[in-house]
């Protein structure tokens, strides 16, 4: 009989690895007592986990998790999550320039924004550069980002919570613009949420 593998998410992906605990809590701003007690373990049981000398059981580490990830729902805002200052374009950015910011910066969408009115005006993806190069051929390299913009990325506030944020990326939308102060000062994209996991071994 074939045996069932399960996978357990954090912030909607595969869970870290224990080793990964110590940079997740840290980053979240939690001592080790106060993660302990939101997750109802020892502060040394937490301790032994970071440091590699004990192996817990699935059902313990997800109460871990679970504790942080609630935490870090509960606390952390969309400013504390964006990537700023904000990469974008505007309306009469040349295809080509799009292009290349999309290439040197790796992104996959640039907005693209009015100077003078802070205006969001719409979202070149990298799919609208293909087709534009793929339909204009030659005179693509005579339009601007204007003329193959898709809609423009939500707006949220700086005070939004990551949860929510979490769950329209969760359900398809692409990116959120993050505005604070009336100024539009950052985004977050999915890679931006999986930052909150991310751990550098060095």
């Amino acid at each position: 009989m074939l045996k069932m593998h399960r996978t357990y998410y954090f912030f909607g992906m595969p869970i870290p690895s224990p080793e990964e605990l110590r940079l997740l809590r840290l980053r979240a701003g939690l001592t080790q007592v106060e993660l302990a007690q939101r997750a109802g373990v020892s502060q040394s049981l937490i301790a032994r986990i970071e440091a590699g000398k004990v192996n817990p059981r699935v059902s313990t580490l997800m109460k871990i998790y679970r504790a942080l990830e609630s935490f870090m729902e509960e606390e952390l805002t969309a400013c504390e999550v964006m990537s700023s200052p904000l990469v974008y374009v505007k309306p009469s950015t040349s295809l080509l320039e799009v292009a290349r910011i999309m290439w040197e910066k790796g992104f996959s969408q640039l907005p693209v924004i009015d100077d003078s009115s802070n205006e969001n005006l719409g979202t070149v993806f990298d799919d609208d550069v293909l087709r534009a190069f793929i339909r204009e051929n030659t005179r693509a390299a005579q339009l601007t980002a204007a003329d193959v913009m898709s809609d423009p990325l939500p707006i949220i506030s700086c005070g939004t919570k990551i949860r929510v944020v979490a769950r329209m990326l969760g359900r398809g939308v692409p990116a959120v613009l993050v505005e604070d102060e009336m100024k539009i000062k950052g985004i977050i994209t999915k890679s931006d949420i999986a930052k909150l996991l991310v751990v550098s071994v060095k």
